[in-house]
């Protein structure tokens, strides 16, 4: 299963997760769960047999428990679901980084060719397509299953999901690269631009 459905019931989030990644986000001997729980301040029950995962504040909000640490375990727990390894997903403990996830399917419906190849087009050869999107947008990009989830600063998340749905809907790379090196120039030189476009 690859879908996720995070809902919020007496402050507990469930989400769920392809269940090959279960194995992952357990880590060896526990330790991926562990770093979650431990930095975050939160307790999570992994259902292994259909990739359920429930998280829970480890103390309640009148015991010094954050109600926003259940929204970043919940975005770490779906970036490791989506294919980043844990080291790359524990960015998300940072603040002021979030996490996006496009699904193809949105754009290019169920039909599995299209999928073959809208990822191969976001991937490119030997990787280099998602390369010069996470180098130029200053983001982190997992393409797994249907989906394409991006990690990094809101404004670096918004430049680099502009390049992949233009690629999805079939904008030549060397287009997009080319807005992407934009974008590049415009942050190093401090121009942020909301809703950038080029």
């Amino acid at each position: 299963m690859s879908a996720e459905t995070p809902e919020s019931m007496h402050g507990v989030f469930t989400v769920i997760i392809p269940k090959d990644r279960i194995g992952v986000l357990i880590g060896v001997n526990g330790s991926v769960k562990e770093t979650i729980e431990e930095k975050l301040g939160v307790k999570l029950t992994i259902d292994s047999s259909d990739g359920v995962v429930s998280i829970a504040l480890a103390k309640s909000p009148e015991e010094g428990g954050d109600p926003a640490s259940l929204f970043k375990a919940r975005d770490v727990v779906l970036a490791i679901g989506r294919g980043f390894s844990p080291d790359r997903a524990f960015k998300l403990f940072e603040e002021d980084t979030v996490l996006s996830i496009i699904h193809l399917e949105d754009f290019i419906g169920k039909n599995v060719n299209d999928l073959v190849r809208v990822r191969a087009r976001l991937i490119g050869t030997g990787g280099k397509t998602r390369r010069i999107i996470e180098e130029n947008a200053h983001v982190l990009v997992s393409v797994y299953g249907d989906t394409v989830a991006i990690i990094g600063d809101p404004q670096d998340v918004e430049a680099a999901k502009e390049a992949v749905i233009r690629l999805i809907t079939g904008s030549p790379h060397s287009a997009v690269y080319r807005m992407l090196d934009e974008y590049a120039r415009k942050r190093k030189a401090g121009k942020f631009v909301p809703g950038f476009k080029t």
